[in-house]
């Protein structure tokens, strides 16, 4: 990561995805909040360079709704799960397997939230 940010600057898709990297692996080594702030970046550099339409902006978001998910903020994790959703319906159609994936991946968040559950008999 931090070679890439030197030879290739900060803003290359390289050093963003080498910073995504490792967000991924610390979240999964439990450090949530450390794992937030690298994901909060990449996804606000990757929507200043490449915009908000972008497949790799979608999948960061997606990357930071599950860390929201892990942490317990349910309702943050779903918004940007409605965002990612919305745009690729919007762009890729709402048929494409990435939308599709998305809509699978809000439906989880939902039934995390109690949302979709029979009640007991």
């Amino acid at each position: 990561m931090e070679i890439s940010s030197r030879v290739l600057g900060q803003e290359h898709l390289s050093t963003l995805n080498s910073i995504g990297n490792l967000a991924y692996t610390l979240c999964s080594q439990g450090r949530l909040n450390e794992a937030e702030v690298l994901e909060v970046h990449v996804m606000e550099t990757a929507n200043r360079v490449l915009g908000q339409k972008h497949h790799y902006t979608l999948i960061i978001m997606g990357n930071l709704a599950a860390i929201y998910l892990k942490q317990g903020r349910l309702k943050q994790a779903e918004e940007l799960e409605m965002q990612v959703m919305e745009t690729r319906k919007r762009v890729l159609g709402e048929e494409h397997p990435h939308t599709l994936t998305s809509m699978g991946t809000l439906a989880s968040t939902y039934r995390s939230q109690g949302h979709g559950k029979r009640p007991r008999c």
